[in-house]
Order: C-alpha cells, then structure tokens, then sequence
C-alpha cells in the first residue's frame, strides 16, 4: 500500500492572540488561494475579473493571489487570452496523490464481493486521521452509491460512517480543535449536531469497532463501516456498506460479519503490499 500516515493533529495548548491572530490571517489567505484554484479548475480557466465576480474576492487581491500561484507553479498565465489556467506543478501533486491512493487489484476484488455477497453498495476509504477518502465503490442500479459523496466528504465527518470512525480515534481535545472549523451542521433530522451526543457515539464505535450511521448523512439510508489498521494499530483505511435503511432488518449481525471479515483480509493485502514494497 501507499505510506497513508496519520494527519498531524493541531496543537492543543492555547497561544497568544497575536499568534491567533496571525494564524487566522494565513488561515483566510491560504482559503483564497484554494478558491481560486478550484475556480480556474472548474471554468477551465479564468480571468482575473471572472475569478473577483465568481468568488466575492476583491479584483486586486485575485491579481495578487493569482500571480503567486503563477510563481510556485500551480497556476500559468495566458497572456494572449488573458486568463489564467492551472499550472504543471498540480500535475505532479495528482500523480502522487494517485499513487498514494492507488487500490490493489485483490483489493477491489474484496469489496465487489462484498457487494455481491450483502446486496448493497460497498466502499473502501482511505484515512489519514480524521480526514478520508473514498477510493473505490462497487454499486449498481439496485443498490446505488451515496449521493452526493463529495471527495472525502469533509465538511460532515460527524454525519458519516467513514467520518465518526476517524473521529473516534481522537481525544475529546483533539476533536474539539478537528470539528472546530466544520460545525456540527444538520444534515437531515438524525444528524447528531450536539458535541455530548456525538461523544456518546462516538465513545461506542471505540468500543465496537464499528460505526453505524442511520439516516444521518442521507434521508432513508443506513451506512456502517469497519476500520482497516495497520500492524501498529493505526487507522489506515475502512471497508464500508451502505443501503435502504429496510434492507438491513433481520441480518444486521450477518452485515457486520461480513464488513469485518472484509476488513481483517484488506488489512492482510495492505500489510503485505507494504511488506513487499
């Protein structure tokens, strides 16, 4: 497997408000950076004028943003057409991050017979401490994906399976400072949205080794998901189901079987890849 390695957690002691402060600021400009750079992406490129109207960021400081970008390589300008487009060096960071991500054939293989075997759509995710990535789906038009399942779901780790396994794994002050920026935002009725409620559930996913999330991302919808570690015990990966929330009645127990017997032999393919790498 790729080396997926825990995120560094943020500090937990309390600076100064200077340091806050300044935090806050690199905080906002780093935001910026990435809105345009998602902009450019989604346009195909852009202007400077099309990037202030699209993003409410004031046209000197798209100017600004944008030749920075042009410095370090992740954007070009286009000086003929007077727009700028995304630069070389992001190839460079995909094609790694490809790799990071790369999924095992034997791996695939596992969660289509998952799939098979329960009926329902199943997933593997890749973590990196509480933040994670979906990286292979197997699904058809009878059991179809979750949707919308934006890349790694990272504004709602509180309202998925895959985000309350991660979650777990943190102390209460970790999470409050992971969450902090996020918000416990309600996504249908049962999204848990109270920091004591989530603690609660999150307390017993630590205890079972299993998350469950019933009608919290998706109205009608129930997701479960099995954590896959490494030798050391480090949360690298998950193996993860989801369906009506019907067609779990009577074999609730024969689901959480297989996830975790899908998830011991992931886990094996992992190690050994690593092993051999």
């Amino acid at each position: 497997m790729s080396d997926a390695h825990q995120i560094s957690l943020p500090p937990l002691t309390a600076g100064s408000s200077q340091d806050t402060a300044e935090g806050e600021q690199r905080a906002s400009l780093i935001q910026r950076a990435v809105t345009v750079l998602e902009h450019v992406a989604q346009a195909g490129g852009a202007s400077a004028r099309d990037l202030a109207d699209a993003t409410g960021i004031p046209l000197p400081s798209v100017y600004r943003i944008a030749q920075e970008l042009v410095q370090v390589g992740y954007l070009i300008h286009l000086r003929e057409e007077k727009r700028f487009a995304l630069g070389y060096k992001l190839h460079t960071l995909g094609a790694r991050l490809h790799d990071d991500l790369g999924v095992p054939r034997e791996l695939k293989a596992e969660i289509a017979r998952l799939h098979t075997d329960t009926k329902m759509a199943a997933y593997l995710a890749i973590h990196r401490g509480a933040d994670f990535v979906v990286v292979f789906v197997a699904d058809s038009p009878a059991c179809p994906r979750l949707e919308p399942m934006e890349f790694g779901f990272h504004e709602t780790p509180h309202a998925t399976a895959f985000g309350k396994l991660g979650l777990s794994e943190y102390t209460p002050e970790q999470r409050h400072h992971y969450l902090e920026p996020h918000q416990l935002h309600r996504l249908t009725p049962a999204t848990i949205t109270d920091q004591p409620g989530l603690e609660s559930a999150l307390a017993q996913i630590a205890e079972d080794g299993i998350a469950w999330e019933h009608e919290e991302f998706q109205v009608g919808t129930t997701c479960a998901a099995v954590p896959i570690r490494a030798d050391d015990g480090l949360l690298i990966g998950s193996v993860a189901v989801s369906a009506p929330v019907g067609w779990y009645a009577g074999q609730q127990r024969h689901i959480e079987h297989r996830l975790r017997a899908t998830a011991s032999r992931a886990g094996r393919i992992y190690r050994l890849g690593n092993r051999n790498s």
